[in-house]
This record gives C-alpha cells, structure tokens and sequence, in this order.
C-alpha cells in the first residue's frame, strides 16, 4: 500500500522552486515588494478587486495590471474539485478524506487537486474547509471540511494545503470564521467564547497558517456582533498578528459590506468586484477604493500592504514561471481544452475506499464470498438516471449520492455506482443479482425474499443555503434517512434473514430504527466517495481491502444527544463551549451508538507496551511569532508510543489513537482530547510502533485572562486506543509549574 501511494504522489506532484517552505515567504515579500514599486494606483486597486460576477472565465478574476508580467487571477471552487469545468476528477468529499485517518492519502488528494488546478490555469482553488467544523450534527456544508475535532481537521487541512501548493496551485482556507449553518449565514451573528474560538475554531487555521497557505476566505457571518470580512479582532489581531499569517484574506463573494472599514480591519481582496445581480451592483473596492486611499481614509500603505500579500502568494508557489493559461469558461459548460485528470482516479479511489467505516459485522456478514444470489435495494443503488451532472451543483438527491450540494462540488466525469461495480464481480462470481432499484418497500421486499442476501442503499444529503433540495434548506431538517429509507430497510429485513446496509451520508444519520431489526448483520458507513463511489466499495465489501476508514464523527442514539443544532435565529451563542460531539458526550456521560473514531476492520488488533516520555525541562514560552502562531506552540515536548499487532487472518490498517486529559488545575475542560493518530498497515501477525509527537499546544488550553496559551501544572492522562471510546492503553504523565 505504501509503495501505491508513493508512486501516486510521483504521479501527482511537481514540486516547485517557491514550494511553500516557511522560509519562502521572505523570499517571496522581497520579490513582491520590487514588482510593487512598478504598480500604479489603478492598478493596485484592481489586484485587490474583482471584475464582477461572470466578468471573466472563473467565479473570481482580478484585473490584470500592465506594468508587470502578472496575469487577471483566477479563482475557483471547490474543495474536492474544480468546480465548472470538465473533464477534472470529482474526489470523494474532505469528510472521507478526513475518515481515512491517512495523512499520505491526504497529502496525495491534495497534489492531485492542485495538478489539476494547475494545469487549468486555475490560480487558487478555494479550499480546504475548516470551517465549519460542525459543531451542529445537521450543518449543511459540514461534508465539505474534515472532521467536527480541530485536531484532526488541522492535521488534513496542512496535508491537503501542502499537496495543493507543491503543485502549484494556492490553496484557500476556508470560511473565516463560525459559520456553522446555512440558514440566515450572511445575517446571523456567531457568538463564539475566546476560550471555545482558540482551541476549537481557530486551531485548524493555525494548521492551515503553519502550512503557508496562501490566503484565507472570511464568512458571510458576523462574529460576537461584527462581520467577519470587516471584523479587526479577527483579521488583523487573530489572523495576521496572532497567527502570523504573511498570505491575504480575501472575501467569500458578495461578504463584503463596506470600502473603508473592510480595508482597514484587514480585508485584503473583495469578491467577485460586484454583487451577483445583473447589471452588477454596489461595488466597494475598485475606484471606491481609489478615492478612499487618495482623501485619506484608507491609509496608501494598507493598499500596498494588500497588494503586497497578493503578489508575495503567487510567487510563494512559484506562479510567475510557466504558468498554464486558463484553459476553461465556467459559463460555457466549463469545457476544457486539455484533459488534467491524469491517473488521479487512482487517488480517488484509494480515498474513497479508506474511508469507508464498517460499523456493524455480526456473523462476519462481510467480506461477500461469492454468494448465490443478491438482492441490490434502493434508488441510492444506481446513478441518477437523468445523469449523475442533471441537478446543477448537485441540488436534487436522486440516485447514489457521491458529494453534497452547493458551490463545493464538481461535475462528474463519470460516477460508478454501486449496482454497476456490484453487478461486474457478481457475473464474475456468477452471482445472481435481484435488483429493486426504487425505495418502494414492497418492491424491496419482493426482490430481498428472492435472494440469499439483501444489499439496502440509503442516504442523506445537506449543502449550500442557496439551494432548497425536498424541503432542506442547505442544513438539514432532520437526521434520519431520506426517502423513508428506515421503513425500506424495515421491510426488507422482514423479508430476508441476512440483510447489509451501506449509508450514503453528509454527516450522521439515527441508525436506531435499522439496528432494530435482527436481520440487519452488517452496516457499512461510505460517506460521499466521489466518482469511484461503487468501485471502492466493491473492493471493502468483497475483502480486497479490509475497512480502515474510522468516523470522523460520532453518530448519536437520538438528535438531542448531541446538544447543538443550527438554530433558526439570527444569533447563535455558541453555548457549547468547548463541548461538541465526543467532548459533549464524555462530559456529560452520554452513551454514543458509534463513538468519534470508531470502525471496525476484518481483522483485529492488540495493543501493548504504552511509552510515555515528556520533557521536565521544556522552555518557557519565547513569545516569538511564525506562521501559524507563537513559534513555542509546535515545539516537540514529548512522545508517546505504542506497539499494535495484527491478531487476525488478514492485512488491515489500524488507526492508533492518542487522546490527553488536562490536569485538574486547569480551566473546566473536556474529559480527553485528541491529540495524536497514526495509520499501520500491518499484515497478519505483525507488529508495529505507534509514535506521537506532542507539542507545547497539545498540552495547552487558551488563558482568557493573560490572552496566551498556558500549559497547566500536574498529572496529564494519556490514554491510547482505537477509538474515543474504546481505550487499549492508559498513562499519566506530570508538568512542573512554570513551563
């Protein structure tokens, strides 16, 4: 497996002279610099202002300027794939990308993303998401990002940021911050606690930053009552003095509200230039901006300083230098004239198959071993029959679902669907497949009771407010299955004694229903896996591949469990705090069904020997700032390790979990937080080293009073397992005061 993923990043990369190296950016400041004493005003103002909605051949163009050899830039969507254009590949959704637990399958799914940006002549791709994180269990975009834990979500967002940009392309990470829901998002205010925002919100940013990603997209939202693209707090104090980010912060479009105040509290591009009406509307930069800077109210060296940060990003990944012109018209159908998918369909599917949870195995249902007959249940079976491109940005849920809705998407050059990939191994096995492919019961029934084994496909789908899909508007209404899929599970399984059920799903569904019913053996958790959706899972459900994919979520016994969900108001108070999904449940003793981490495998795993060594003379904090933060935070200041052996028959990967306790002299904080994982593929009877690296920030909470992270003094709890819930090993380990 290994040496698949290194021929595919081989495949997939093309590291530039200005890759994205920390120390680059002052390489890049000094060449920016130079190109911007040849600017004029005018054109200052049009690298920092779009030239309006459908004004160019991507969602986003600047002007171009004259006096430099610096293009009209190009910005695109989306985060698994670029958005109007084809052919690109369509890459299983960040949230099973965030399920592989797998930092070399992240860092592949990003160089693949990017080479294929590039080579579009796309100049920056606006993505990865951390936010939302997804506090709410039914946000619509949730899909779009990693995972509901900072630490998790931090880890793939700089795996994903670094393959993005070794390829070429600037990343963006996105949204900038709170924006948790999609009803009244450009109206409601994100109340959001200093404590709660640092270490949950803000943390896979400073992932993002750490990795020199180039810019950042603020929300439409307002933060603790002041819009986030006009918010000083967060742009120029949290953002670019805190977090030391050198790259720009540029609008989500149409999330702009003002010329001056926008400019000054750290805006640094607007888009698209204009709103989205046709003649365009108010535009706030442009020559508004121009005469700001020329009275006095916006000062010239925040235009420069704009400025500056934009051209420093396109050197930073080495743009100036052979780069592809635009090759596509996200107007005109978004055909390209060159094809740039490459063999990244192999990324696709490695991704889409590593993200795959098993959450139930009773009886060893699975692996198929070329059963007799099989019964293929439900609409989510087959690929929409009008086309799986029909709805544009996805905005209907008819046939298998492969990636959520909104402008996060991208057009399938082809989607396998699971009938199809199940039908070839089936003529291969020569197995008799029944197919039933509606969500009628009665039909489901019929075609379950003529077959040895019944396979159910259901799903649930979520996306971007602008569009309303069968009554949800972006955020879902509700977690249990659409189109009624717990009652065609319910009879089907009346109607066989061996059913399996495979989940297509933005984000977790109320399984209490189907695990209801005896019959059920197996449920297999696929997530949104893209293009290769039916091929991976073939290769899970057959035994080709053991599962390895572990949730990136919990999945709850009912909705309230939770406690969070978008609200429908114009002010969220973000009463949470620190406790969303798992910290929520271990806090407040709440049984989960599916616990965050959790999945099994075909084979099973010991762990043993727990090593635990932090450093008892750490030193103090320096105050230093790099990009991402206090240069202090990401210091090594202990491991912890573990030895994991395979016990069963079979190869499998196993998901080695790190979760930490804050001692008792710390500010109330959840029971344990992640704080470390490591992926092992291990073959039957081996054994392997889990080790985990802590930072300074691992053992930190955010001092609200001395606006610093502060490691407190005393014992830490160091707990090791395969999921949140399921602990192999435990520690302790002590802290001095005064580190």
């Amino acid at each position: 497996m290994q040496n698949l993923f290194l021929s595919l990043l081989a495949a997939a990369v093309t590291v530039h002279a200005y890759g994205s190296g920390g120390s680059n950016w002052d390489q890049a400041y000094s060449r920016a610099k130079d190109a911007l004493q040849k600017l004029n005003q005018t054109e200052k103002v049009g690298l920092v202002t779009g030239v309006k909605w459908m004004g160019g051949p991507c969602v986003g163009n600047t002007y171009k300027p004259q006096s430099i050899d610096y293009p009209s830039l190009c910005l695109q969507d989306s985060p698994l794939g670029i958005r109007f254009a084809n052919p690109v590949t369509a890459f299983p959704a960040g949230i099973n990308a965030g399920a592989t637990w797998d930092t070399q399958l992240l860092y592949a799914r990003g160089a693949a993303m990017g080479a294929e940006a590039k080579g579009l002549g796309v100049h920056v791709q606006l993505g990865p998401v951390a936010g939302p994180l997804g506090k709410n269990p039914n946000g619509g975009r949730n899909w779009e990002g990693f995972s509901v834990d900072p630490y998790l979500s931090g880890i793939a967002m700089e795996k994903t940021i670094r393959g993005m940009q070794d390829s070429g392309v600037q990343a963006c990470a996105k949204h900038w911050l709170g924006n948790e829901q999609e009803h009244y998002r450009d109206t409601i205010s994100s109340n959001i606690g200093d404590r709660a925002a640092h270490e949950l919100y803000v943390w896979p940013f400073m992932n993002a930053v750490k990795a020199d990603v180039a810019s950042v997209m603020c929300s439409y939202n307002k933060v603790n009552g002041t819009w986030a693209c006009e918010s000083d707090e967060l742009n120029n104090k949290l953002m670019k003095e805190e977090l030391g980010f050198p790259g720009y912060i540029m609008s989500d479009w149409n999330a702009q509200h003002s010329t001056v105040n926008s400019a000054v509290s750290g805006l640094d591009m607007t888009m698209p230039g204009s709103d989205f009406s046709s003649p365009p509307g108010s535009i706030f930069w442009g020559s508004n901006l121009e005469a700001a800077v020329a009275d006095g109210s916006v000062p010239q060296s925040r235009l420069d300083d704009m400025v500056t940060r934009i051209l420093a990003a396109w050197y930073l990944v080495g743009q100036d230098r052979g780069y592809p012109p635009t090759a596509f018209s996200s107007w005109n159908g978004g055909k390209a004239n060159v094809d740039v998918t490459a063999d990244h369909a192999t990324v696709a599917r490695a991704v889409a198959r590593d993200s795959i949870v098993l959450l139930k195995n009773d009886q060893r249902a699975l692996p198929l071993r070329k059963p007799k007959s099989l019964a293929i249940v439900g609409l989510d079976a087959i690929v929409n029959p009008a086309g799986p491109n029909a709805c544009s940005d996805r905005g209907c849920n008819n046939g298998t679902l492969a990636m959520g809705w909104g402008s996060g998407t991208a057009e399938f050059p082809y989607l396998v669907g699971p009938l199809d990939a199940i039908q070839k191994r089936a003529t291969a096995d020569g197995t008799k497949i029944v197919p039933s492919t509606t969500n009628d019961p009665t039909a489901g029934a019929s075609a379950a009771a003529a077959a040895e084994t019944a396979i159910v496909f259901i799903n649930s789908d979520s996306g971007e407010g602008y569009i309303t899909v069968e009554g949800n508007q972006g955020d879902r209404n509700n977690l249990d299955p659409w189109h009624n899929g717990n009652e065609l599970v319910k009879a089907v399984a009346a109607a066989s004694k061996n059913v399996i059920v495979v989940v297509h799903s933005v984000g977790p569904i109320i399984l209490e229903t189907i695990l209801a019913q005896p019959s059920v053996k197996a449920i297999v958790w696929a997530g949104l896996p893209g293009q290769e959706s039916g091929n991976a899972l073939v290769d899970v459900i057959y035994g080709d591949t053991a599962p390895s994919g572990k949730l990136p979520y919990t999945i709850a016994k009912q909705a309230a469990d939770y406690g969070a969900s978008w609200i429908n108001a114009e002010t969220d108070d973000f009463t949470e705090g620190l406790y969303i999904d798992y910290r929520h449940f271990d806090a407040n003793g709440i049984a989960p069904r599916y616990e965050f981490g959790y999945g099994l495998s075909y084979t099973n795993f010991k762990y043993s020997g727990l090593w635990v060594n932090v450093y008892t003379s750490a030193g103090a904090a320096n105050g230093k700032v790099v990009p991402g933060g206090p240069a202090d935070l990401f210091e090594v200041v202990g491991q912890v390790s573990v030895f994991v052996r395979n016990n069963g028959r079979v190869a499998g990967a196993e998901v080695a979990q790190l979760y930490i306790g804050l001692p008792d002299s710390a500010p109330a904080t959840p029971p344990k937080q992640l704080r470390g994982f490591q992926k092992m593929m291990l073959q039957p009877g081996q054994m392997g080293r889990a080790t985990f690296e802590l930072t300074r920030r691992d053992l930190s909470y955010w001092d609200v009073q001395q606006q610093k992270w502060v490691v407190p003094s005393g014992t830490f709890k160091v707990y090791v397992g395969s999921s949140s819930r399921d602990i192999r090993e435990e520690g302790s380990f002590r802290v001095r005061r005064g580190w």
